[in-house]
């Protein structure tokens, strides 16, 4: 190998104070600029040393130099023998390249001090705000539903990190979520799997931290690496909830983040609600009702006036708020037995729409003994259910719908989708059959006889991008309602979307439900964020074993047409072994936001219930 010569190490030399940036530039332009001024000097002494009129001595014709150099039309003025004007005139022609240079490396150092304040790159100086890691449309309905949870506190700040532009991400959350009130959004660019990234958001004073799955391939890989991430900072930990798609990763999220972070499974929740919700109309209305900061919200308690009364009794304790379960040192229990006493341990769940509306009501509630009505619980039979399409959840889907319906129950699956009907061994209550349909297709639908089923199930298929599986959900959709129309037909339609925003299209086709999957994921994410303990109240409540929530035919409960109080009601289901906690009126079933339903009514406030119309209840299938 040959020897390195002088002339390479200075070149290497000088490259490398060359990349040092905008200030090691203007120090080489000094240099050359002070090179300069001392030639002109130099040569102005030798060529002209009298020039020009009045010079005082050498200082001054450097004075001189340096005027020129930096003014370059100061030689337009000036005034002498041709060998002064013409060491002028380098000096100028010198100085007007300096000059430009240096012009231009001011702006250039300017625009990117600029670029990185705008990119947001200072470190959070905040304490109790609410950090959010990562970037999906799930992060519009979590700020939204944080800004109405903090509506009534002063100086709340919700902060985002995510790798997109800092300006760009707080126009899409002002567009999508509109006036934040006291709540102030600080957003910062950076990835949330570096550790730098991270101490910008000054997570040592954070309320909690919500993780979301981004919207790229492989999703959960990216949580797990931020999850890490978090446990191996130094200080101190707030409490994490993390969303994944998939359950196969629960396990190596749990070994990432420890025992302290909350997973929400993505794909298990929205399977379950789906199911639920094509079983009882109404199901995840109500499920948005609870998890939203709008309307009725879920509040543990622990009353000492309630400790040795049984949860018989405590379902008529409040006038305001509805009791619906225990959370005791062994888990939570929703709509225990009647008979169960609570101790002093025990935390009181209910549902009310403010922390302030739970107290005890004064006196014995009003009932009208003469409007309860004892109903037998109808024997479940088999049933039949039609799925159309298909996609990555559906054979979870399948797989929680077996464990509901009654053994002899059939499942049709009729999709285009290369994988419909795949991986469904070991179901024990249903026959699964598979048909190759296009489901836009209304020929198509027709040949399916969908009026000998009860139950139709629209899936979102996963081949399209969302907004155009929504399109052809759509699709769907209206050809259903419209051979329900034609034939006069009588099923119950449960149809999948992602974008909210389509939901107002969809209640056209008067579906009985509509699961918007990433809307309720973001719900849960930003209930959990403000209450972690919670968790356990909703898991519970997706859970196939235990009660469930149900909406039950009104004639059931009460005699309809009749006048009564809410208290009879929750009286009447009490009878049942059944928590009432609302109902939901028939004729505005399609009317948004709350399509007919009212959870936690007054237990004084008179209702007539109709025939067409459901008591809302916790029971047991």
């Amino acid at each position: 190998m040959s020897k390195v010569t002088f002339r390479e190490r200075a070149r290497y030399w000088f490259d490398n104070t060359m990349s040092k940036g905008t200030a090691s530039l203007i120090g080489w332009l000094a240099v050359v600029s002070l090179t300069l001024i001392v030639i002109v000097a130099a040569l102005t002494l030798w060529l002209a040393p009298d020039e020009p009129d009045g010079v005082a001595g050498p200082g001054h014709v450097l004075w001189i130099a340096l005027m020129h150099a930096l003014t370059p039309s100061k030689v337009a003025s000036d005034k002498g023998s041709t060998a002064y004007m013409a060491v002028m005139f380098a000096g100028s022609l010198g100085g007007l390249f300096i000059v430009s240079m240096l012009v231009g490396l001011l702006s250039n150092g300017l625009k990117q001090k600029v670029d990185r304040l705008r990119r947001g790159r200072s470190r959070i100086v905040e304490s109790g705000h609410t950090v959010i890691l990562g970037w999906s449309d799930q992060v519009f309905t979590i700020v939204a539903e944080l800004v109405k949870a903090h509506a009534s506190e002063k100086g709340s700040v919700i902060a985002v990190l995510a790798e997109r532009d800092k300006l760009a991400m707080e126009e899409d959350i002002r567009e999508a979520v509109g006036d934040l009130g006291r709540t102030r959004l600080v957003c910062r660019t950076g990835r949330p799997t570096e550790p730098r990234d991270l101490a910008l958001m000054n997570l040592a004073s954070a309320r909690s931290v919500v993780v979301l799955s981004p919207e790229r391939k492989d999703p959960d890989a990216h949580v797990i690496k931020i999850l890490l991430a978090l446990a191996k900072r130094d200080g101190m930990h707030p409490p994490v909830v993390a969303g994944l798609t998939s359950s196969r990763n629960i396990a190596a999220a749990r070994l990432a983040g420890g025992q302290d972070v909350h997973l929400v499974d993505s794909d298990d929740t929205a399977s379950r609600l789906i199911v639920q919700s094509s079983r009882q109309s109404g199901m995840s209305v109500v499920c948005m009702d609870l998890l939203n900061f709008d309307g009725g919200e879920i509040y543990l308690r622990t009353p000492k006036k309630l400790v040795g009364v049984t949860y018989g009794e405590a379902l008529h304790a409040y006038q305001t708020a509805s009791v619906i379960g225990l959370r005791r040192p062994a888990g939570v229990v929703l709509n225990p037995p009647t008979d169960t006493v609570i101790n002093a341990d025990d935390q009181v769940i209910v549902i009310a729409h403010d922390d302030s509306h739970i107290r005890l009501a004064a006196g014995k509630p009003s009932l009208d003994e003469a409007a309860i009505v004892e109903a037998a619980a109808p024997p479940t039979e088999p049933e039949r259910t039609l799925l159309l399409n298909w996609n990555g959840r559906a054979e979870q889907i399948v797989r929680y719908l077996d464990g509901y319906v009654a053994p002899g129950s059939v499942l049709e699956v009729a999709a285009d989708h290369p994988k419909a009907g795949t991986g469904l061994a070991g179901l024990r209550n249903l026959t699964v059959n598979v048909k190759d349909c296009d489901t836009t297709d209304r020929y198509a639908l027709e040949s399916l006889g969908v009026g000998l089923f009860q139950h139709v199930i629209v899936l979102s298929d996963d081949r399209f991008d969302p907004h155009h599986s929504d399109t052809r959900t759509l699709m769907t959709l209206l050809q259903l309602r419209d051979m329900q129309s034609a034939l006069g037909e009588h099923y119950s339609i449960v149809s999948e979307m992602h974008d909210e925003n389509n939901r107002a299209l969809a209640e056209v086709t008067e579906a009985d439900d509509i699961v918007i999957s990433d809307t309720v994921i973001g719900l849960l994410l930003a209930q959990l964020a403000e209450n972690r303990h919670l968790a356990d109240v909703f898991g519970y409540l997706f859970d196939s074993r235990g009660s469930e929530i149900y909406p039950r035919p009104a004639g059931s409960y009460v005699t309809t047409g009749t006048r009564v109080t809410f208290s009879t009601v929750v009286e009447a289901a009490r009878r049942r072994g059944e928590t009432a906690i609302g109902y939901r009126s028939a004729h505005a079933r399609n009317v948004p936001p709350h399509y007919g339903i009212v959870l936690n009514p007054d237990k004084s406030e008179p209702i007539v219930l109709h025939q067409r119309d459901s008591v809302i209840v916790l029971a047991e299938r």
